[in-house]
């Protein structure tokens, strides 16, 4: 299957619609699909650039399972790994905008701090130590602005790449393409979804922090939802004929 090939809809993502239904999905499972996200999070962290692709796949194996109603056990999450290489390159391309930022403000950061630096051990509360202060204060609030803004856009134009190659057994190259070409035709709905989401998970972590890993799952099956809203399921084609008899031709 191509990219070319799969029509998605626009207009279809209503964020708090998609968080009631990924808990009405979930409840009755409710445990097993925390685990599994606490799972696949924690090895997918454990080697970032190699296994948070597949875990994510795998994730999204399971919740598809479950909107299907097939039943759904631990060892599903890491059929994930049967997508092991696409996985990779959809986390890797997802990595790139966050680098392109990171590794020129580093670079910035690092010339402020020498350029600007107190020379001869200027005292603390002088005009230079304090121009020093607020240069890299300044500074350190622009880049978490810039850093937040990437975070969001990579969100949103990449949101459907794992579910794509779970579902439809994309390329990491083209889930990707396919997901970005999705993303911003249906831009609003997925940052309203995002925005959604940080809420109830700020929420989380004032509860004690913890709050917010309780939350993961609903969080991660909202975005399946939203998905399956714009990829439609392909309906399963009918059984094949049998083939004719032998004799047929003559």
């Amino acid at each position: 299957m191509t990219p070319d090939n799969i029509q998605f809809r626009t207009g279809v993502i209503k964020p708090v619609e998609c968080v009631k239904e990924a808990w009405a999905l979930i409840k009755d499972q409710y445990w097993l699909f925390l685990g599994i996200v606490f799972v696949g999070v924690f090895i997918g962290g454990a080697v970032p650039i190699v296994l948070i692709g597949p875990m994510m796949v795998g994730i999204y194996l399971c919740l598809f399972r479950k909107m299907r109603g097939e039943p759904v056990d631990f060892g599903h999450l890491f059929k994930g790994f049967d997508y092991f290489a696409q996985g990779i390159i959809a986390a890797l391309l997802q990595m790139i905008p966050m680098v392109v930022v990171m590794v020129p403000a580093y670079l910035v950061m690092f010339v402020l701090m020498m350029t600007s630096m107190p020379r001869g051990g200027g005292r603390m509360g002088s005009d230079e130590s304090s121009r020093f202060v607020f240069t890299f204060l300044g500074f350190e609030f622009v880049f978490l602005a810039v850093m937040l803004t990437v975070g969001i856009l990579v969100g949103v134009f990449f949101m459907f790449a794992f579910p794509l190659i779970a579902d439809r057994g994309l390329s990491g190259l083209d889930a990707t393409k396919l997901s970005i070409k999705a993303g911003k035709a249906n831009f609003g709905g997925i940052l309203g979804l995002l925005l959604v989401n940080a809420g109830l998970g700020l929420i989380g972590v004032l509860c004690c922090y913890v709050g917010v890993f309780f939350f993961m799952p609903v969080a991660l099956t909202s975005y399946a939802i939203a998905y399956r809203r714009v990829f439609p399921a392909v309906l399963q084609n009918f059984a094949s004929p049998p083939p004719p008899p032998s004799n047929w031709a003559t």
